[in-house]
């Protein structure tokens, strides 16, 4: 192959030279034909890409086409219902639904109803009315004198760093605008989310971002002069987050800007992986006492922790120091293993940690066992998107919703799968300043309220179709299974 490039270049100047002797006009063909011809030899000579060294200038298209492979696969290859990790079909109604245009869909359903996967909810021919309003869920047990009211769906986890202040400023403003809360991630409390003036819960991961020492120990004074801000309403020590279990936080170099490093107090232009685990304690005893410290620090505001479902053990005997010391959380965060918005290896996403339904089950049946559930709300959190995976999780044990990646789509995100590399198309997870302009906070902070307004109401016009009346009364029965018409389909 290199051979035969380099006899058609001589082939090429040759045949340029006879032209342009007869056609000196011609000589403006090299504008064009000798940047290609010294590419070739450049990449004939360098050593980093095979592909290139064999073909020259013709492998850039393998790189090219590599680079723009995920829009190809979403705008020529996947149909409706394909796309991971949600589908067509299910981007499309969170656009519907946060732009209030038309969310029906035609022509039927495009699921196979017979395959054994199919989940569906158990209508009743004596419907209930659909609430005029959307329930609220108080949080906070006998040990908290600040209790909050929550919304039934909520925006999930996501730092200022791993999403831009935009993004921030329009989750925030959106939240406030709906009257649910916004999270505001490990990353910390940052002026874009008390700008914003919609409610917060702070997330403390093991970095103590936002209430640390200088050398990254938890500052107990820091956390209480944060904690009394009006606009924070409840606290949530992270222990693991679903994207990575077991594996600190980790916010990419290119993401750290100057204004994020100040704030977290880490260096600029580094890449920060939290620690693994908290510094603070290392057993069932330690995390419970330490709930009860910030609980007394931020007087008397709702504090709760945040998992994905590892060693089941773990959770057990966490369950029994609670029955032993007395001490309570005031709601627990139950993530699923499927969750993520940002950076985490490969093989932590696919193999670490427990699905969301199977964990929920776990923890709800857990604390049950022990005479603990009236104690402790219960917050499902993980590839929560559409109405009916809102009715699931409060079937099965939650009391309230938390959502990223639908809160995400609300504000325009297309699933490009670049949220790890600050190339972000729409702004939302970048901190590259051309990017993040292109998001419009006034415009997307409606779209944002009105995912949450349309795909609540939905939730509980869906409830009301199968008789049920309250969200209590809701339980794993009210759904069917395609297993159930197997056996009659094969006869």
């Amino acid at each position: 192959m290199r051979k035969l490039f380099m006899l058609s270049s001589a082939g090429i100047l040759s045949g340029i030279a006879l032209i342009s002797w007869f056609y000196p006009g011609f000589w403006w063909a090299m504008v064009i034909i000798a940047p290609l011809l010294l590419l070739g030899v450049y990449d004939m000579v360098q050593h980093k890409h095979t592909i290139l060294r064999n073909f020259p200038i013709i492998g850039h298209f393998r790189y090219l086409f590599e680079f723009i492979s995920p829009e190809i696969q979403q705008y020529f290859i996947e149909r409706h219902t394909d796309g991971t990790p949600f589908s067509r079909n299910y981007r499309r109604i969170v656009y519907q639904r946060a732009k209030e245009t038309n969310d029906t869909h035609p022509y039927g359903t495009e699921l196979n109803l017979y395959d054994p996967s199919y989940e569906g909810l158990k209508h009743s021919i004596y419907p209930a009315e659909i609430p005029e309003a959307a329930p609220r869920i108080r949080i906070g047990n006998e040990q908290c004198s600040q209790p909050y009211s929550a919304a039934l769906l909520n925006i999930s986890a996501m730092s200022f760093g791993a999403i831009s202040k935009n993004a921030i400023l329009a989750l925030n403003q959106g939240a406030r605008m709906g009257g649910f809360y916004h999270n505001t991630g490990e990353g910390g409390v940052s002026k874009y989310h008390l700008q914003g003036g919609g409610d917060l819960v702070w997330q403390i991961g093991t970095a103590y971002f936002g209430c640390r020492t200088q050398d990254g120990r938890f500052d107990p004074n820091a956390f209480r002069e944060s904690a009394a801000h009006e606009q924070i309403k409840m606290i949530e020590l992270k222990l693991s987050q679903g994207a990575k279990p077991g594996y600190g936080g980790v916010l990419p170099a290119i993401k750290n800007t100057s204004e994020i490093a100040e704030f977290r107090m880490i260096d600029p232009h580094t890449r920060v992986v939290s620690p693994p685990g908290h510094k603070v304690f290392n057993d069932a005893t330690g995390l419970l006492r330490f709930i009860q410290r910030l609980r007394a620090l931020s007087n008397g505001k709702p504090v709760g922790f945040k998992l994905c479902v590892g060693r089941r053990e773990e959770f057990t005997t966490l369950c029994d120091t609670m029955q032993a010391t007395g001490i309570y959380p005031d709601f627990i965060t139950v993530d699923g293993a499927e969750g993520g918005t940002g950076a985490a290896q490969l093989e932590f996403s696919d193999s670490v940690g427990m699905p969301l339904e199977p964990a929920l089950k776990f923890v709800h049946q857990s604390l049950q066992d022990r005479g603990l559930r009236d104690h402790i709300k219960l917050i499902a959190s993980g590839k929560i998107l559409t109405a009916v995976s809102i009715i699931k999780m409060l079937a099965l044990g939650a009391d309230i919703c938390n959502s990223a990646r639908g809160f995400m789509l609300a504000l325009g995100c297309i699933q490009a799968l670049r949220c790890n590399t600050n190339q972000c198309p729409t702004g939302i997870t970048t901190q590259n300043p051309r990017l993040v302009q292109g998001l419009v906070v006034e415009d997307k902070k409606t779209r944002v309220t009105n995912f949450h307004k349309n795909t609540v109401h939905t939730a509980l016009a869906m409830m009301a179709a199968s008789g049920v009346r309250r969200v209590e009364d809701l339980s794993p029965e009210i759904f069917m299974h395609g297993t159930e018409w197997q056996l009659s389909q094969r006869i």
